[in-house]
């Protein structure tokens, strides 16, 4: 299937490892250019170097006011178009409603909340006919996860936000959709399943109850992305989709 990729530019944050680093891969597989970030500009670079001569590894930090018109003029100018992207970020520190501190709070707002809120702005005022603005979000949109307070608090009201714009942006052609990770075996989750004390049978009572009783790759995660960024989804805005095996049980 041809996902139209072939020579579109798009922009993924949080893009050095996990899942940001696999949809730029998918993205990259397919045929389109990347603007790939992290605070690091060292792993941002050699992500983007692994990635081939389709890739630019640019360092920025989500929480950073500047950080998104800096973005989008990257990709406008430097790449000379600008048709999508996908905003991700580190989780929040884990923790229950007494560990967490208000600077952890204040910092997280910053970061998963309010700088996203500016990226998905600044792209929105770029973006022509056809563009997409994707949020890497989480399954505590629907169901709240013990131990990711932070989390649990912040995502929920930023896919309040995505379906917001996607009704603001609809009319322009512009599509906003969502992406509900669960337990996909990346870093982050391995740390989550070490804090228990004992990350084996963490993992193992998780898969248990997950229909497909495993954990996700990051390339499903990243094939899924890329799909829902490219032409080949021009009919789908508004929704969240979960990618988690079927572990969430509502419809």
């Amino acid at each position: 299937m041809d996902l139209g990729l072939k020579d579109r530019v798009y922009i993924v944050t949080g893009a050095t490892r996990g899942l940001g680093y696999a949809t730029a891969r998918a993205l990259v597989a397919d045929g389109a250019k990347v603007i790939i970030t992290g605070r690091d500009e060292r792993r941002a670079q050699q992500a983007a170097a692994d990635l081939g001569p389709d890739a630019v590894g640019l360092a920025a930090d989500n929480a950073d006011p500047a950080a998104a018109e800096r973005l989008v003029e990257a990709g406008r100018e430097g790449l000379g178009r600008l048709d999508g992207i996908l905003i991700s970020v580190g989780g929040p520190p884990p923790g229950g409603i007494a560990d967490n501190t208000d600077e952890q709070w204040q910092t997280a707002f910053e970061s998963v909340f309010l700088g996203a809120v500016r990226l998905a702005r600044a792209a929105a005022a770029a973006l022509g006919e056809g563009g997409v603005i994707g949020f890497v979000l989480s399954g505590s949109v629907h169901e709240p996860i013990p131990g990711l307070t932070v989390s649990n608090g912040l995502r929920p009201g930023l896919a309040g936000v995505a379906k917001s714009m996607a009704d603001e942006l609809g009319p322009r052609g512009i599509r906003v959709v969502g992406l509900l990770p669960a337990r996909i075996d990346t870093d982050r989750v391995r740390e989550l399943d070490a804090l228990s004390g004992d990350a084996e049978a963490a993992r193992t009572a998780n898969e248990s109850n997950i229909p497909l009783r495993r954990y996700g790759t990051p390339e499903e995660f990243g094939r899924t992305a890329a799909f829902l960024l490219s032409p080949a989804a021009s009919y789908l805005t508004g929704i969240m989709v979960p990618v988690d095996g079927g572990y969430r049980h509502g419809f």
